[in-house]
């Protein structure tokens, strides 16, 4: 499809020494690309935690005795119940060759070393071999890949599409792979371990220095002190490599990533860049110039090898990547990595994570990346909203900000590097998720992303081990009890879950599906909150209101954060925005599209427009124009 152009009319409060001036509407064209214009929706799962029936988390546990999901867990009736939550994406976490404690040895798999993996389940993002995958998810771990073969075909049987991460800032600290495909080196094979660089080296070296085991401290001992032939606080790596968080110590801090190695790219140990760099206004070219752009280029050897990473999993069915800390690597290695991907499938869906905002049009319009984290700004925001501390205040000039690359910014509330919503960290009540989630979906034409368990309110309470209460630990076999309980044992139905755990899934389902099917979502923005702070009675900083439109549907959407407070007021519509909706004057009725049980009426007269609206504490609306 070719470009659209999107206006977005954004009005907003102006203050200056402590003064309200007059709001203004400001109207900014911004062109974005779609390859389509419905919303969408991604449901992270941590694959080895989502079909785990085992209740018994122990700190520390083993796979035997706490258990482990396998691909085959993900059934279809398992499928088509995400599929039915209002989901477009799955992004399996967790699915590369990771270093695990668990003995595979019987199936030509080399033990790991505790004193260089996290946890007994180990980091997902400690890649071992990324032309392989985690063995703990395989029914029988001589067959993984088919199995993973097989999952993929079944997700997208279920009408979804697939994301796997790739992790191109780091790998495991014995990374060694042993399925890449013919003339498919792994990474260090060829390198001069005398030099501490070479551009075509893949990792960055300590010459005749010794890699050392950091000191613990705090109590910490790996597996929590139980025995283990390898647990000796020895590693045997010479020379020492730096470490995946940037350490150049060949003994590494505890709170280093100490079980990965920095990749790479070509820049040296000074900053020297020695690779060629994007012309000036490259950023405005299209996947294919930058494709071209490359073709007679030289390119570091890591480089390369992560090209080739991607393109085998996209052969085997995979739809998209989670590229993990994009921004550690430069700007101009996902240039090539992602025009190649998406010469292979313009669809690509290529979501990074990076969380330094001056970087994110960078990454963005030079990299080709689809989508990073809005976690800095809206995120980080609407967390504070939720604890009781912050203002509804500071979410316009957010979007006022991203508006040229809003579309980009992916939303969510949970992943699994965040707590969760319920746990006493966060918001201690998962209800208290549900105005910031109805924002969080609906303020942009951004995808949404939620987390397993988040839809049934999983607080993350277990001490898993390495993992610590209020995250799901991605380091430890546990069980997730809230998630098993809507699991019941796989029948997938919520057969164990409580009523208010079923009430709140019913309000993801609701929300998630009406916006991957609501054409305003895909349209236009105007705020209203700045307005009615200025001219509404009653109207404050813990309730948010904006208006969403387009040429088939026009929403009003208002959310209360009060967790105690119901408020009454006459919303207010901008003049401007009256005409440019083109509203003439009149009754009209408006009605709630979440639970079809709210309605009211729009009045307006002389261009001036008002509604009445009484919203409960944590209620939300999304009003339709009829």
């Amino acid at each position: 499809m070719r470009p659209y152009y999107l206006f977005i009319l954004i009005v907003v409060g102006l203050f200056s020494n402590g003064c309200k001036k007059e709001v203004k509407a400001i109207e900014t064209s911004v062109m974005v690309k779609r390859e389509t214009r419905k919303k969408e929706v991604v449901y992270q799962v941590f694959t080895r935690l989502f079909g785990n029936t085992n209740t018994n988390n122990k700190p520390w546990g083993t796979i035997e005795e706490n258990g482990v999901g396998k691909f085959a867990d993900f059934t279809d009736k398992a499928l088509n119940e995400i599929k039915d939550l209002g989901v477009s994406y799955i992004w399996y976490t967790g699915v590369p060759h990771h270093g695990v404690i668990t003995d595979y040895t019987a199936y030509g798999i080399s033990n790991d070393d505790p004193d260089v993996v996290k946890g007994r389940a180990g980091s997902p993002y400690a890649v071992k071999d990324y032309y392989n995958v985690n063995p703990d998810l395989a029914l029988d771990p001589n067959n993984r890949l088919q199995e993973f073969k097989e999952l993929v075909d079944r997700t997208h049987k279920a009408g979804l599409k697939v994301i796997i991460d790739i992790v191109p800032n780091h790998v495991a600290r014995n990374y060694k792979s042993l399925t890449n495909p013919e003339g498919n080196e792994s990474f260090g094979h060829s390198d001069d371990t005398s030099l501490s660089y070479h551009v075509n080296n893949n990792f960055y070296y300590n010459p005749r220095e010794a890699f050392q085991v950091p000191n613990w401290r705090n109590g910490y001992l790996p597996l929590g002190g139980d025995t283990h032939t390898l647990s000796d606080h020895k590693f045997k790596e010479i020379p020492a490599k730096w470490t995946g968080n940037g350490s150049r110590v060949s003994q590494p801090d505890m709170n280093d990533w100490y079980e990965t190695v920095k990749i790479n790219y070509g820049v040296s140990p000074e900053g020297r860049k020695d690779f060629s760099e994007l012309p000036n206004g490259f950023e405005n070219e299209d996947y294919q110039s930058h494709f071209e752009f490359w073709k007679d280029k030289e390119i570091p050897n890591s480089w390369k090898k992560f090209r080739d990473i991607a393109l085998y999993w996209m052969d085997f069915g995979v739809d998209g990547f989670r590229f993990d800390m994009a921004e550690m690597v430069p700007v101009e290695f996902w240039s090539y990595l992602n025009s190649s991907i998406k010469m292979k499938n313009r669809e690509a869906f290529l979501l990074a994570e990076v969380y330094n905002p001056s970087l994110y049009r960078d990454y963005i319009k030079k990299g080709k990346m689809d989508y990073l984290y809005d976690k800095v700004q809206l995120y980080d925001s609407i967390k504070h909203i939720m604890q009781g501390f912050g203002s509804t205040d500071n979410i316009p000039s957010i979007q006022q900000d991203l508006a040229d690359i809003e579309h980009h910014m992916l939303h969510f509330l949970e992943n699994h590097d965040e707590q969760r919503i319920a746990s006493p960290e966060f918001a201690g009540n998962a209800f208290k998720g549900k105005p910031a989630m109805v924002v969080s979906a609906t303020i942009s034409t951004s995808p949404t992303m939620i987390y397993f368990g988040q839809e049934v309110g999983e607080p993350g309470a277990e001490h898993a081990g390495f993992g610590s209460p209020s995250r799901t630990s991605i380091f430890d076999y546990i069980g997730v009890p809230h998630h098993q309980r809507w699991m019941n044992n796989k029948q997938f139905d919520g057969g164990e879950s409580t009523e208010e755990e079923k009430n709140l899934r019913d309000f993801y389902k609701r929300l998630l599906n009406f916006t991957i099917n609501s054409s305003a979502l895909m349209g236009n923005y105007a705020d209203i909150h700045h307005y009615n702070r200025k001219y509404t009675e009653w109207y404050n900083d813990k309730v948010l209101s904006f208006v969403r439109w387009s040429d088939k549907e026009q929403l009003l959407i208002i959310s209360n954060f009060s967790n105690s407070d119901r408020f009454g007021f006459d919303l207010q519509l901008p003049e401007n925005l009256v005409k440019t909706l083109n509203i003439s004057d009149g009754d009209y009725n408006i009605q709630d599209q979440l639970y079809k049980t709210y309605s009211s009426t729009l009045k307006v007269e002389n261009g001036k427009a008002s509604i009445r609206i009484d919203i409960d504490p944590l209620e939300s609306f999304i009003l339709k124009l009829n």
